[in-house]
């Protein structure tokens, strides 16, 4: 089996032709929404603060790189979590671009005509046609920017996908039928490919869980995983530090071994 990722321009009918994959496979479907939630529930955040990610640019004073990173990371390890469990079709602005690349993942973009897209606001959201128009462009210039500054990635930039698709010009039926194809296409890659998704997964539930973790906050700590050995590496990460830090990754289940090195110069240390 495998996953789909697919990244959508407004009005592009994104999570229609998601949906109808997902039934067409019988897989999972999982929206942005869906992750937003589950990712507010797992890290105890609000979600609208997730909105700061792809839909829209922060003030000046309303959010600091740290912390967006922070909360990419924890839609990471939702999605990357979601994504190992296998048979899953996830939509949504730019979640595509958490896929590492492991041969058993397809990352597809859908885009559309603007007048299309327009037309498919208005019936969704019930806006006037200049409303609609509005509504358009500032969304594709905000997600686009987002992606840029958040990621560093061009969500436009068709050399990243697998696949896109223009749903303005085809039958939805005809696209999924085309998915479906190319997901029979990835079974000969999915035991090396999920080890590597599942491995990507485990990293970023140890970054994550490492986040939330009173003592180590935004402390700079990198993780690899391979075959559930993790690999923890930072400044000062040293006794007593090392011990917590191997703790913390021993908690995420499926982590079968961790290997703490450190570096100088030493954490400070973090208080309550």
């Amino acid at each position: 089996m495998a996953v789909i990722a697919i990244n959508q321009q407004i009005g592009s009918r994104g999570v229609e032709l998601g949906r109808l994959v997902a039934e067409r496979l019988a897989y999972r479907f999982l929206g942005r929404d869906d992750l937003v939630s589950e990712a507010s529930r797992v890290y105890n955040v609000d979600p609208s603060h997730f909105l700061i990610i792809d839909e829209r640019q922060p003030s000046f004073w309303e959010r600091s790189k740290a912390e967006t990173e922070r909360l990419l990371s924890f839609l990471r390890s939702v999605l990357l979590r979601e994504m190992a469990a296998d048979q899953v079709v996830y939509v949504g602005s730019s979640g595509a671009h958490l896929l590492p690349e492991c041969g058993c993942g397809l990352r597809v973009r859908l885009v559309g005509t603007f007048k299309g897209r327009v037309e498919r606001v208005i019936a969704d959201e019930g806006l006037s046609r200049a409303a609609a128009e509005k509504r358009v462009r500032e969304h594709d210039r905000e997600v686009r920017a987002r992606a840029q500054a958040v990621i560093g990635v061009d969500l436009d930039d068709p050399a990243f996908y697998h696949l896109v698709v223009n749903t303005s010009m085809v039958p939805m039926e005809a696209f999924a039928e085309a998915l479906k194809a190319c997901t029979a296409r990835l079974d000969s890659h999915h035991a090396e490919g999920f080890q590597k998704l599942r491995d990507a997964a485990l990293a970023a539930q140890v970054h994550a869980a490492l986040l939330t973790h009173p003592k180590f906050g935004s402390a700079q700590v990198s993780v690899q995983c391979a075959r559930g050995l993790v690999r923890l590496n930072g400044p000062g990460l040293v006794a007593p530090w090392s011990e917590l830090a191997e703790r913390v990754a021993r908690q995420i289940d499926g982590v079968r071994e961790v290997r703490v090195d450190s570096e100088e110069p030493p954490m400070p240390y973090r208080s309550e």
